[in-house]
């Protein structure tokens, strides 16, 4: 057996809850950093002698490094959730997640279409909905806990009956009102856009109908439109009904079928087209702005969905493994002219790789005159294994700016920018990076304009390999 990737054990482990009041620094924070980043990601890929099949599997686990007066500190907590709580008590996986079945018989199988366990692990995303603290998941708990103690405090619906929904887990804000997209399967399908103006009360704004669903893991927001691209990922809505395989596995990828970018007016709910464009696959949005008669959407897309199969942790357990590249695009969508005549048409914006992408939102989201995206990424010339740099890329010339070390391997990049910021990069970009050579990670700071190292507060343990988070400036 050829030996494990130096990364994979430490990066698709366990983790232990630990808590230190004050990180060991190299370097020097800004004195304006005083507020929280907090993240969230598989704790454990590990349950009693079962493992989890996927990167994204695992049971939930939140992370919170607090700044201020110069120093880090660093807390960790399991989601005591329902997922997490019967596995504990049971030994063993409780709850099918994305790509892992917990080896259930026939009979259990069946039983589960009249009684379907489903996982409440929301280990993706975060995000803040009024005065509450929410994390994400694709399946339709969304799991609110109290972002001092990271303990669980509540659960959070889009609609009351958990049966046969997903959301998305990129939620976007706006005037005070958080949107997101939940498919709601049945015979006849539907993507449903909702919003919510409180922290309760979530308001069905308008719907699309669909007999194949497409799997959509975030959506594009303009100024005027709700943007669902449906990548030909799709599935029979009767096979996520009955559940007899892990989450992932009932989706067939159809190339046949194009990419149709459905519009949504976010204000009415009016349907307002579709228009049509060729086969690809992406996870990530990351900006829509509208142009005169044309809507600019960027995404980082894939040619199909093999991405997906690449992060089998069978298949990221081989040495010789390689993710395919993200491809910054920016894709063109006439809102003139009748629908079938209009068609999206797209230029690639780097040659760099990029994943898990990352701009001022804030300040820039919706804003044609945004310029900075900060993702992670592949060394092309380390080309096997995991994410092992940081990217930033400018939209408006593709040159692009790295952090690289050997052995080193970044999350997600956060851009926090600085209070009185007048340049779009005026700011910091935080990063958990696993150094494979010690085993433990870091919390890397970078000059979000020069993309230097700024500083480093050193984790006395190995994070595993998350996925997404963000930064307040007040808990």
């Amino acid at each position: 057996m050829s030996p494990l990737p130096e990364y994979f054990q430490p990066g698709f482990g366990e983790n232990e809850e630990l808590t230190f009041d004050k990180l060991p620094m190299t370097g020097s924070l800004p004195a304006w950093l005083s507020g929280t980043l907090l993240r969230n990601g598989p704790g454990t890929f590990r349950v009693g002698e079962q493992r989890y099949r996927h990167w994204f599997d695992g049971l939930a686990m939140l992370h919170k490094f607090s700044f201020g007066g110069g120093q880090v500190s660093y807390a960790n907590k399991f989601l005591h959730n329902r997922a997490y709580t019967e596995a504990q008590a049971i030994g063993r996986i409780a709850y099918s997640e994305f790509a892992t079945d917990p080896c259930r018989s026939l009979f259990g199988k069946v039983m589960s279409v009249f009684s379907p366990q489903i996982t409440d692990s929301a280990k993706v995303s975060l995000t803040k909905i009024a005065d509450r603290f929410v994390a994400l998941a694709e399946t339709p708990i969304q799991v609110e806990f109290d972002p001092k103690t990271l303990e669980m405090a509540g659960v959070l619906k889009y609609e009351e009956n958990e049966v046969g929904q997903m959301t998305t887990v990129h939620p976007h804000h706006d005037a005070g009102t958080m949107y997101n997209v939940v498919t709601r399967y049945h015979a006849i399908s539907h993507y449903r856009l909702y919003g919510l103006a409180g922290s309760t009360q979530s308001n069905l704004i308008g719907q699309i109908p669909t007999t194949r669903p497409a799997y959509m893991h975030s959506f594009g927001l303009s100024q005027n439109y709700a943007i669902l691209t449906e990548f030909p990922l799709v599935v029979n809505p009767i096979h996520l009904l009955l559940w007899l395989r892990p989450f992932i596995e009932n989706f067939r990828w159809q190339p046949e079928r194009g990419t149709p970018f459905w519009l949504l007016n976010r204000h009415t709910g009016e349907k307002v087209g579709r228009i049509d464009g060729d086969p690809f696959f992406a996870f990530h949005h990351v900006n829509a702005f509208e142009q005169g008669d044309e809507l600019v959407v960027d995404i980082v897309a894939y040619p199909d969905d093999g991405v997906i199969s690449a992060f089998y942790l069978n298949r990221l357990a081989e040495p010789d493994s390689e993710i395919p590249f993200g491809e910054l695009r920016r894709y063109r969508l006439p809102l003139r002219g009748p629908n079938q005549k209009r068609r999206a048409s797209y230029e690639v914006l780097s040659d760099a790789c990029l994943e898990l992408p990352r701009f001022d939102y804030d300040r820039y989201n919706m804003d044609a005159s945004y310029r900075y995206v900060y993702a992670s990424s592949i060394n092309p010339a380390q080309r096997h294994g995991f994410y092992n740099q940081v990217v930033k890329v400018d939209v408006r010339n593709g040159r692009s700016q790295t952090w690289y070390e050997p052995n080193c391997y970044p999350g997600e990049p956060v851009f926090v920018g600085a209070p009185d910021r007048t340049a779009e990069d005026d700011g910091v970009v935080l990063s958990v990076v696993l150094d494979a050579a010690a085993g433990r990670s870091f919390l890397l700071v970078l000059d979000a304009a020069s993309f230097t190292e700024r500083a480093r507060a050193e984790i006395p343990h190995a994070v595993l390999f998350g996925y997404h988070g963000d930064y307040f400036e007040s808990i």
